[in-house]
């Protein structure tokens, strides 16, 4: 009996293994056809991907991606609580193309900012983050062959997001204009109207750029906007205007939507987040508001996509823009206690840097400060490919040996111009004082041993 059973056993063990051999066989298998499609060719490189991968490797104090690790505030955890426990219709969907109280609460929030009476279910359209109106904007509005003018740097989406949908990007940057000595501060960093004219064509559709910008937290001032707009208005372009970072302003710097300019509204598309506006990026819910004629193209990439979006995340967030809209410019506004804050950690930081010799940009706004490593000598003598920019191979020395992560700028710019910026690193200051504690004493141990 033992045999039969022994012998049972090992036919058993025997199928077990030629089942797996099937299975892995199986999964080798290749297509004689091309597998991907070819608008992915190139876009499966992302420097958000290979950096959390190895700050998260090497567990370091992370100073690189974008987030609070602070709670966001007490109001708007209890909204989304009571939203959890608000019945049945909290779990279930809501409105395809944005909660109800949600796109009520930002038409009325933003139409006394932009001068213009928002219509809250024809000019908004709430998505998963951002990044998802983003994405529904190139797909909804640019075409074959269309040209998106960029303004570098970018959030590295952009281009990506453009060549995916068939289009063109053309890139223009900022330039930074500033005396040697004294740390330089953002503004210094400058478009070049002639540049941006420069690259106007036929087939040009649609202008983008970032205000607060990351990562060099430049806030554009209204005659810097004026110069997109007159363009735009000129050439009839459409205008992309991402302001996820529009309540985090510093030293008096003042967030204007170029949307609120004259001739703007018809043509602009605003992009914001409540993840970023209320420090709970996780909840992934973001907006746009443009008129009901673009919005609709947008709602059609929307529908047929994510077609929906948290519904206790998003009534949540309505009630946060309801607290907000009645306590707006007074002290207990947490769009005013925010800034107030992260000035504070942008300064602790910024001294820092400073003080191990290393050049601060100061930021007028947004999350993050880029830092100028150009007279650090380091021996890298690391494992990279020689050709890979220097900034990319600096940030992955800082973390392998010292344990901090930044991320390299370059990564914010075109291939045309990403080597005339690969001297800068950024680092985000959006941190618990503890954190920005313990990148301070790498920074200074690291000095020392120099």
């Amino acid at each position: 009996m033992r045999i039969v059973t022994r012998n049972l056993c090992a036919a058993a063990a025997a199928v077990t293994v030629v089942r797996q051999s099937v299975i892995r066989n199986h999964h080798q298998v290749t297509m004689s056809r091309r597998l991907n499609a070819r608008r992915t060719d190139g876009m499966d490189k992302n420097v958000w991907v290979e950096f959390s991968q190895l700050a998260a490797d090497y567990k370091v104090v992370n100073l690189g991606q974008g987030f609070p690790d602070f709670s966001p505030p007490p109001f708007i955890q209890e909204a989304f609580c009571k939203a959890l426990s608000g019945g049945p219709s909290m779990h279930q969907y809501t409105r395809a193309f944005g909660h109800p109280p949600l796109v009520k609460a930002l038409a009325k929030f933003f139409s006394r900012i932009v001068g213009h009476e928002i219509d809250p279910f024809e000019d908004i359209l709430v998505t998963v983050g951002a990044y998802q109106a983003l994405f529904c904007a190139f797909q909804a509005l640019i075409d074959e062959g269309d040209e998106v003018i960029i303004i570098e740097p970018f959030f590295d989406c952009y281009h990506q997001m453009v060549v995916m949908a068939g289009g063109k990007a053309e890139c223009v940057p900022l330039r930074p204009k500033g005396e040697g000595g004294a740390a330089l501060s953002s503004g210094d960093w400058v478009l070049s109207a002639e540049e941006l004219a420069s690259k106007i064509t036929p087939r040009t559709k649609a202008i983008i750029f970032n205000t607060p910008n990351n990562p060099i937290g430049k806030v554009y001032k209204t005659e810097e906007l004026q110069i997109i707009a007159d363009i735009c208005i000129k050439h009839d372009l459409l205008c992309i205007s991402d302001e996820v970072y529009e309540w985090l302003t510093y030293d008096g710097a003042k967030h204007v939507k170029i949307a609120s300019l004259p001739g703007m509204w018809e043509r602009t598309i605003t992009i914001s987040s409540g993840g970023k506006t209320f420090s709970a990026t996780g909840w992934k819910v973001g907006w746009a508001i443009s008129s009901g004629h673009i919005i609709k193209h947008m709602k059609t990439i929307h529908q047929n996509s994510v077609y929906h979006c948290a519904t206790a995340a998003q009534e949540a967030v309505a009630q946060g823009f309801e607290r907000e809209y009645e306590l707006q410019g007074t002290p207990e506004s947490y769009f005013q206690q925010l800034p107030a804050a992260l000035q504070l950690k942008r300064r602790k930081l910024a001294s820092c840097l400073e003080s191990i010799g290393l050049q601060p940009i100061v930021p007028e706004g947004g999350y993050f400060m880029i830092a100028d490593i150009s007279s650090v000598k380091v021996d890298l003598n690391d494992q990279s490919p020689k050709d890979e920019a220097y900034d990319f191979r600096f940030v992955k020395w800082l973390i392998k040996e010292k344990g901090l992560a930044a991320i390299p700028v370059s990564a914010f710019y075109s291939p045309e111009h990403s080597k005339q910026f690969d001297k800068y690193i950024r680092f985000c200051f959006v941190k618990e004082d503890s954190t920005l504690d313990a990148a301070e004493d790498i920074l200074r141990k690291w000095h020392q041993e120099q």
